[in-house]
């Protein structure tokens, strides 16, 4: 069986005592329309062709049809009903379980991952190649099952009635197994470049939708259609690749099951006319043929649909097998009764093992409640270096403490619930404010959501929008202006209250009422916890306990403001330049 097949099985399998009952119900399902050649031979052969009174035949004609109404009318509906409500149920559920397991799977990806990949095509995997290996349960598990016990019965009663006429009947089916196999090993491949190609689509299509107010501003629409085209384009070039395939796969193996019943027919008329079968047994035997070519070219269409299952289950695979940089080290603990003092020993960094340090031997010792600003010309490893303390990224070299034990040794998790940040682009979604509001602690009551908006000065314009706490902000706050955005990511760090505070860049860019306003709640937010500061507008830092000035990604001064001035090195000419412009 195909490795992906096997990986998918573990999802089935706390489902099979369902699938073996859905099985069973669509046998039922199945098995009856196989009683209508049998039927079909009776009337022929037991009531019109023998010489029996018209009312006899009238009465076994009445009790045939009554008898075959029940099963037909009465008992079919309610198990064609169950065997589909069961069948979709099992599916739905395996889709709810893989796509589970894959959100808390992209939960655990780091930022070198997403930094990488684009988005939509993350959302591909999780929704377009999950949805199509549904096929594999509903088609794969159950209907290619209930087809070939369908096949097996058929042949069962047709060697029963002529066994010479259905060896005619199964002549052609070596060919097709051979036409099967040649056929399908190709269009797994060509099924899988389809849906990579669509996921392109979907991940350019995504980050335009997102950029939109870009490409308007520039007015770019004719350049970004011809972008959006190419990537249309090379999706319509695998797509008919794999139609190309698809249909000579099907004229092939149709052909195939087209040319079995015209053997059938041809070596039955000519049994019929040396009066060797019936006519009965010629119309059902006949009739059989279609109930035993039927599921043969549903078995078609389903290797078609299942080679689409199984490629989109590669990808699936593919997604879930990706490596996490950042885990939980054997044993780690988790981080209660946090102090505050954070040392970086000898820190070295860079994104990727093939590029440069972006860091380097970083030494810095953080005393508990301490305000650390850094600063620093952009590109310098400000955010890079907060960005370890949380652990987005770890250390390529050294180490850093928290309480004088290294942060690898925590739980990751718990360490991240005790540091807040404020960053400059925060993201915000697209629910209600008191939603955004609750992500710094969900078991928080209207109460405490409320107090830690007038602690960041965001309650007063919440109150002012329409429907208050309760109003729908838009995608990424869109419907907030960037001082509100701010306001509501501080509430939140409020209403965690943790005791490591990391504010990057969280005042530039915004008006100077909306910069008093965040400079005030920010400060209040600081006191008595561990701070570190990444400021552009150095004004707003000076009271910090140490400024530390990181250049070319190492520390070339550390002091408090006063210090520095006097001292006239990076600092000063910083933030005097700043200061005459």
């Amino acid at each position: 069986m195909d490795k992906s097949m096997k990986r998918y099985l573990t999802f089935v399998k706390p489902y099979k005592w369902q699938i073996f009952w859905t099985i069973l119900i669509g046998l039922a399902k199945f098995g009856i329309p196989l009683l209508t050649p049998l039927i079909l031979k009776y009337v022929v052969d037991n009531i019109i062709q023998t010489k029996l009174p018209m009312d006899v035949k009238m009465t076994k004609l009445l009790w045939l049809m009554g008898g075959a109404s029940v099963v037909f009318v009465v008992l079919r509906p309610p198990i064609e009903y169950w065997r589909q409500y069961y069948a979709q149920w099992v599916g739905s559920k395996i889709l709810y379980d893989i796509r589970d397991k894959m959100f808390d799977h992209i939960q655990k990806l780091s930022l070198r991952f997403y930094s990488n990949n684009k988005s939509g095509e993350i959302i591909s995997r999780v929704i377009n190649d999950v949805e199509q290996t549904k096929t594999f349960v509903i088609t794969g598990l159950m209907n290619v099952w209930l087809d070939m016990a369908t096949i097996v019965i058929a042949v069962a009663i047709m060697f029963s009635m002529d066994f010479w006429l259905t060896i005619v009947a199964l002549s052609m089916l070596p060919v097709y197994a051979f036409s099967v196999k040649y056929f399908y090993a190709r269009l797994r491949q060509l099924t899988k470049d389809r849906s990579q190609a669509l996921a392109e689509v979907q991940g350019h299509l995504h980050e335009r939708v997102q950029g939109m107010s870009v490409i308007r501003s520039f007015a770019l629409e004719d350049y970004e259609q011809t972008q959006f085209d190419k990537r249309n384009t090379n999706f319509l070039d695998r797509a008919m690749d794999h139609t190309r395939w698809n249909a000579k796969t099907f004229s092939i193996v149709n052909t195939v099951t087209d040319v079995a019943p015209l053997l059938v027919i041809g070596f039955a008329a000519y049994q019929g006319i040396k009066g060797d079968l019936s006519i009965g047994a010629l119309v059902a035997f006949v009739a059989y043929m279609d109930r035993l070519y039927n599921p043969l070219r549903r078995l078609v269409n389903s290797s078609t649909t299942l080679t689409q299952s199984v490629a989109s289950m590669d990808r699936m695979f593919e997604f879930l097998d990706e490596k996490y940089d950042i885990e939980d080290s054997p044993g780690a603990k988790p981080l209660q009764n946090v102090q505050g003092a954070i040392e970086f020993q000898n820190v070295s960094f860079s994104y990727n093992d093939e590029e440069e340090d972006v860091l380097h031997h970083i030494s810095l010792s953080v005393q508990p409640g301490e305000t650390i600003a850094l600063v620093g010309m952009s590109g310098g490893g400000k955010s890079s270096l907060i960005s370890l303390i949380p652990r987005f990224y770890d250390v390529t070299e050294g180490s850093i403490l928290l309480d004088g034990t290294d942060i690898r040794s925590y739980q990751m998790r718990t360490l991240r619930d005790n540091i807040g940040m404020v960053l400059q682009d925060n993201i915000l979604f697209s629910e209600s404010v008191r939603a955004n509001i609750l992500m710094g602690n969900p078991e928080a009551t209207d109460e405490e959501v409320i107090q830690a908006a007038k602690a960041a000065n965001a309650h007063e314009f919440i109150m002012n929008l329409p429907d208050g706490y309760h109003t729908k902000i838009g995608e990424r706050g869109v419907k907030l202006s960037g001082g509100q955005k701010q306001r509501v990511a501080i509430s939140r760090v409020f209403l965690k209250n943790p005791p490591i505070l990391i504010l990057d860049e969280a005042t530039s860019a915004l008006d100077l009422e909306s910069e008093h306003l965040i400079q005030e709640a920010l400060e209040k937010l600081a006191k008595d916890r561990t701070t570190f500061i990444v400021a552009h507008r150095l004004s707003t830092i000076t009271h910090a306990d140490r400024i530390v000035v990181i250049e070319h990604g190492k520390i070339s001064e550390i002091g408090k403001h006063k210090e520095l001035m006097e001292k006239q090195g990076a600092y000063y000419d910083l933030f005097t330049f700043q200061q005459l412009t």
